[in-house]
């Protein structure tokens, strides 16, 4: 049973910031590469940010600088720090896990929601 669990998500008004995790069991961790995702309300799912297994980070350009993928394989948890935030971010966002088409996982997604 693969499982991944988002946590963080809520209501933060505009230049705030959040931290997202995502919580994985059921799965070797580290041989994983991991992403977050979003989906704004009307709007296709997007990829947020990327993680390798060598830790190799990549961003969509709307949101370098401001927020920062990382992972902690010792507590298999994947994280998203989300600073100066604007309400262009307000989506649910989900992390995935990814080793091959084959053994590909997503999480629930949690809610991001951003006042102006």
């Amino acid at each position: 049973q693969v499982q991944l669990v988002e946590s963080g998500g809520g209501l933060v008004q505009a230049g705030g910031s959040l931290r997202l995790s995502c919580a994985a069991s059921g799965i070797t961790f580290s041989i994983f590469h991991l992403g977050w995702y979003r989906q704004p309300p009307g709007k296709q799912r997007e990829l947020v940010a990327s993680i390798t297994t060598g830790d190799s980070t990549t961003y969509t350009d709307s949101v370098k600088g401001r927020f920062t993928i990382s992972r902690d394989n010792a507590k298999n948890t994947v994280y998203l720090e989300m600073n100066s935030l604007t309400p262009d971010d307000t989506a649910v966002y989900y992390c995935n896990a990814a080793r091959s088409p084959s053994s590909n996982y997503w999480g629930q997604g949690t809610q991001v929601t951003v006042s102006s």
